[in-house]
Order: C-alpha cells, then structure tokens, then sequence
C-alpha cells in the first residue's frame, strides 16, 4: 500500500482528481475483487450491553472485526458490505486504521447488504453512543430511515462509496465519480471491441446507486457506435458466483458474442472464469474497482482493462471529515463529494496496489 496524503489535504479536497490524489499516493480502494462477493459470515459484535434492545442488535450484527483504543475521542461505528469482497474489506480497514489513528474507539460491522441488519447496527451505534457513523449504505432507499434514525440520536453519519437520494441526514456522502469512470471504462472498451460486434453487460445490485450510474455512464459512449449491438445484459448483483453463471448462460445464447463489459471486478473475475472454462479467452471483458485479482489478470493478458475507484482514500476522508465535526460541527465541505477516478490498461496495471496508483 502507497502512503496515504495527510490528512490536512484530505480535508481540503472536495472534488479532486484521482490522477492528482493517487499520484499523492493515497491509500486507496464498490465496488471488488477475487473472493466471491457471497456473504461469509463474521464473528459476532462486541458485547457491550446498555439494554436488552442493544443486546439483540449487537450480538445478531454481523461483524468484520471489533476494536477499542485504549483512549480516544468516543466510539466510531464502522458498518459496511461484507468483507470477503476485498473492496468493502479496504474501505473498512482503512476507516477503523484512520479512526484508531485519530484516537477513537471502533467498532466495525458488515451488513451484508441486508437494511435489516444495517437498521441493527445503527441502533447499536445509538446504544453504545456513538460519535460518528462512517457508512457504506445497503440500499440508497433502504436506508435513509436508519440514517435519519441516527441524526435523531445526534450522531453523524459519514457516507461513503454509496450515496443516497435524499440530502441533509447525512453530514457527507463522499464517493468515487462512478459517471466519469464509467464514461472512462465505455470508452476503452468501445476501442478493444474496435467499435464493432456483439457484446453483453453485467449490471449490480439494482438498489445501489452505483449500478445504475454506471451503467448508464457506459451506454453513454457505446450506444453511440451503431456497430456495437447488445445481446444481453444480466444483473449479477456485483457476485461473482453469479456472474459465472450469467456468462455461461449468455454463452449459450450468443456464442459469437465479442465482448463483455461489467459493472465491477468481482462480476469481471466471474465473467473471465466462465470464459476460460468455455475456452473463449479471445472474448474481451473490462471491469470496474481496481482489485489486485483484476490487476494480475490485467498484466497476465486476461481482463483486458479496468477502472480504479479509491475506496480506503474515501474512507480515510470521511473519517478526518468526522473528527474534524465532532470537534467544530462543521467539515467546511459539501455534503456531496466525489474523487475522480483512474483508466487501467496494462500499461499502468503494475503501478497498483491495494486500489492505489503509485507515481
């Protein structure tokens, strides 16, 4: 992992380049990488029990990993998508490592993309009376009433990698440019595919706002070339188990199929995987996230490009931006905040590591 930039850029920067930022040598990350994006199940939450209520939630919480400095400014609570997906793991990792830094307790917690475990952990964080919440949220819909929950308890939720529709609940909602990478991604894999033939798409999660910007950030470029025809387009739910099978049966319908274009790296890694088992490793597919599998797959000559999204920089940025306003009631920046991100062909795949682009 590259040296993240201080912390005093970080907060500085609302809108900021990715180029300009992973040159700095941030250490950055929807959404991925090579463990299957099916959920495994982490260790129970911390035992800490206000009442009967935060007993329940606490304990049924999924829970990546649990930790409390010895001082600190009050507990942070860290919730997340499930960490056998090396995104989320980076975001968490880098989220709990800020706030340790920073002198806060933690507690971090997945998900699973279940509201209903989100709801959970958010009435522990009001249990255990909790500073700050940093978020990467189960649904944009799904969860504004578990955001507004907190802000009703006075803790801060801090957004990150998914943003949500409704604005004021939310102190920041920091995330990737998910329509400038997607233009990025549209654009290279128009030239691999020069321009021409059958392709198919691998869509995500239809209630993360992500999927849908991206989607429509790719066919924002490839709808323009009339020689490019779309035969399918499936939602593998950014699992990489089911776009293994998705491929397979797309296969099966379009066996001339030339192409195939995905919404992030685990669903790359499963499209390739069900490619090379058909023997079709001539099929061109491109990604999104800049995970390490997709990275060696990129130099070994099999995913043919990607799109770096920085998710431990946003995580790491929403935690300065939290302890900036537990300590002014003010981050001084926009609640909406979006960091540019990074085209990876195999030109540049070996400068990455751990989601962040060395000089």
């Amino acid at each position: 992992m590259t040296t993240r930039p201080t912390r005093s850029q970080l907060q500085i920067v609302a809108v900021a380049s990715c180029v300009a930022l992973a040159v700095a040598g941030c250490s950055s990350s929807k959404k991925t990488g090579a463990a299957a994006a099916t959920s495994a199940t982490p260790p129970a939450g911390q035992s800490s029990t206000p009442s009967a209520a935060a007993t329940t939630a606490a304990t049924s919480a999924p829970a990546v990993a649990t930790s409390a400095a010895t001082t600190g400014g009050g507990l942070v609570v860290i919730i997340t998508p499930a960490p056998s997906n090396v995104f989320f793991k980076a975001e968490a990792d880098s989220a709990d490592a800020e706030a340790k830094k920073l002198g806060y307790q933690t507690l971090v917690l997945s998900h699973d993309d279940d509201p209903t475990k989100q709801s959970q952990e958010i009435d522990t964080a009001i249990s255990r009376k909790a500073v700050a919440i940093i978020l990467d949220n189960a649904g944009a819909d799904a969860s504004e009433a578990a955001i507004q929950k907190a802000k009703d308890a006075g803790i801060p939720s801090f957004l990150i990698d998914r943003e949500i529709n409704k604005t004021g609940i939310a102190v920041a909602q920091i995330v990737s440019n998910n329509a400038q990478g997607a233009t990025l991604g549209g654009q290279e894999f128009a030239k691999l595919m020069g321009n021409t033939g059958e392709y198919a798409e691998l869509t995500g999660l239809a209630t993360d706002t992500n999927a849908g910007v991206r989607s429509q950030g790719y066919h924002g470029v490839l709808d323009q070339f009339t020689g490019l025809k779309m035969v399918a387009q499936q939602a593998a739910n950014w699992d990489q188990a089911l776009a293994l099978t998705d491929t397979q049966t797309i296969l099966q319908a379009h066996p001339n199929i030339k192409g195939i274009i995905a919404g992030n790296d685990t669903m790359a890694l499963g499209a390739w995987a069900a490619l090379t088992a058909a023997h079709k490793t001539n099929v061109i597919v491109t990604g999104f996230d800049g995970s390490p599998d997709v990275m060696t797959s990129i130099l070994a000559g099999g995913i043919k490009a990607d799109v770096l999204q920085p998710a431990s920089q946003l995580a790491a940025m929403a935690v300065d931006q939290a302890d900036k306003y537990i300590k002014t009631k003010s981050t001084g920046l926009p609640e909406k905040q979006s960091v540019d991100c990074v085209l990876i062909t195999p030109d540049n795949a070996a400068k990455v590591t751990n989601f962040a682009i060395a000089p």
